[in-house]
């Protein structure tokens, strides 16, 4: 499936506008009639593949996945004690500072993704009018209903409910009624239900090799129900997804080093649930762009290197001198001017932190652009959030939930923990938090993981010396021009 998932993007489903009436989304007839197309199995997909899979690529600076500004993963790390930027510009200062406004560049450009849902729905009626096999139209639709679920999600955890329209609604696309947004109860439903029903149709995961590698999977939709339950605090439903998971159908596994995980060489490994597939073309990765500053030393030298994202030295100096995810976070080298950079003498390269290389060079690179596959979820995040699930529903420190907080302090070769190490519940979910934090850094856990355990603002000022940061920031506000034409049917969330 790489450099062929997204081929079908410049099919375009229809021009959006983003507003708070029933018509999100404006048709566009003179582009695509519904009464025309699709008309098989090859329109039907071509479809899907535009409305399931574009919101969630990572393209230069499109998509949800970016890993250049605009990417949801970046944008919500900014916001914590492990991330920031050298760049003072429009975008991050708001992010960095947990200073969030309607009017802040981050939170608006995701929000703007609400419309795809609709999107979303549409095709879903598009594809049942199409005559083709029965269990490949129910595959197409499951992975347009994990779309939903996904994007409900993501929209859910960082503004919570938002508008949705029904099917019906979008049918009637002269109507100028506004939508309100769902409750938080009524977001829930609707997550969880989209994520369920796909579940019952998609394969449990793709291996290497083969060729629908990339596409949506039951495995997928089981990780974005079980983030859903952490979110919600339903800890016995986040641990029945999380043994799901763990189970040999999945095929889900540890890579043995940490830096392999997000090389070229080993894309598609076992560890990764879902990543975004990228090439040179259609989808380019721009990581290490964003990271490394221009004297660090690359077996490319054709490697563009801007010097922008870091990691704080105060959570980077939580890591063990013997971690191995340090070969890949680099706080001490010697740059090509012969010059040693660190925490002592950081000069103006680290000045505000370590690097946060974590992804492979592409051999082929000759500038911005890489071709490596850009990690979403792996199953390191899976069994990490099991051990708290477990510790959480039961309140009491088990030793199955020390030992699988312990598989990637082993990977990491650093001590493990005994039970006999824990003090109490709140001892072992600070060993949680920190645990994730030191292995999901910049994968775009960290905010979710401080909200849930009610450190988030707390850190902001403590780590980050926010003087803005307020109880109320654990949401971000709705952008303010989806707040004029709701026309006072969209409230604003609390604060703002």
């Amino acid at each position: 499936m790489k450099k062929l998932l997204y081929l079908a993007l410049s099919i375009s489903l229809a021009s959006s506008t983003l507003t708070s009436c029933i018509n999100l989304e404006s048709e566009m007839y003179d582009v695509i009639n519904p009464g025309i197309f699709p008309k098989n199995e090859a329109d039907a997909k071509a479809l899907v593949t535009a409305a399931a899979y574009g919101p969630f690529r990572s393209n230069w600076y499109e998509g949800l996945f970016t890993s250049a500004w605009g990417g949801v993963q970046v944008h919500s790390e900014m916001t914590t004690d492990m991330a920031d930027c050298q760049w003072d510009d429009v975008v991050w200062p708001d992010l960095i500072n947990v200073n969030f406004t309607p009017n802040s560049a981050g939170p608006v450009r995701v929000y703007d993704y609400v419309r795809d849902i609709s999107k979303m729905t549409l095709t879903i009626d598009r594809v049942n009018k199409v005559v083709m096999a029965d269990d490949t139209k129910a595959r197409l639709i499951g992975e347009l209903r994990c779309a939903k679920g996904w994007l409900g999600y993501i929209l859910y955890d960082l503004f919570g409910g938002v508008p949705i329209a029904s099917l019906e609604q979008l049918n009637r696309p002269m109507d100028t009624e506004m939508i309100p947004r769902l409750s938080s109860k009524e977001m829930f439903s609707f997550i969880e239900t989209e994520l369920k029903e796909a579940i019952k149709v998609l394969p449990a995961n793709y291996k290497k090799g083969d060729s629908e590698y990339g596409r949506f999977t039951a495995g997928l939709a089981y990780t974005i129900l079980m983030k859903l339950y952490m979110h919600d605090q339903k800890w016995a439903e986040a641990e029945t997804c999380g043994r799901e998971l763990m189970k040999a159908t999945y095929g889900y596994a540890l890579v043995d080093h940490y830096k392999d995980i997000f090389t070229l060489e080993n894309e598609k490994n076992a560890e990764i649930i879902w990543a975004c597939q990228c090439d040179l073309v259609t989808n380019k990765e721009l990581w290490q762009a964003h990271v490394l500053p221009s004297m660090y030393p690359t077996k490319n030298p054709s490697i563009q290197k801007w010097s922008g994202y870091r990691m704080p030295w105060s959570f980077y100096n939580t890591f063990d001198k013997a971690d191995e995810r340090l070969q890949v976070l680099v706080g001490d080298f010697v740059g090509t001017d012969g010059i040693r950079y660190n925490e002592t003498t950081p000069g103006t390269v680290l000045k505000k932190g370590a690097l946060p290389i974590k992804v492979g060079e592409d051999p082929v690179a000759t500038g911005e652009a890489s071709q490596v596959d850009w990690v979403v979820y792996r199953y390191a995040d899976v069994i990490t959030l099991l051990s708290e699930a477990i510790v959480r529903k039961g309140n009491t420190v088990t030793q199955e939930a020390v030992d699988l907080l312990n598989m990637v302090r082993k990977r990491a070769g650093i001590t493990e923990y005994k039970l006999s190490d824990i003090t109490n519940v709140q001892d072992f979910m600070d060993k949680v938090l920190l645990n994730r934090g030191q292995e999901l850094w910049f994968e775009g856990a960290r905010r979710t993981d401080l909200i849930r355990h009610g450190k988030y603002i707390e850190f902001a000022k403590k780590y980050k010396g926010s003087i803005t940061a307020k109880d109320y920031m654990t949401l971000m506000p709705l952008p303010q021009k989806a707040i004029n034409e709701g026309q006072g049917k969209i409230i604003q969330n609390p604060g703002y």
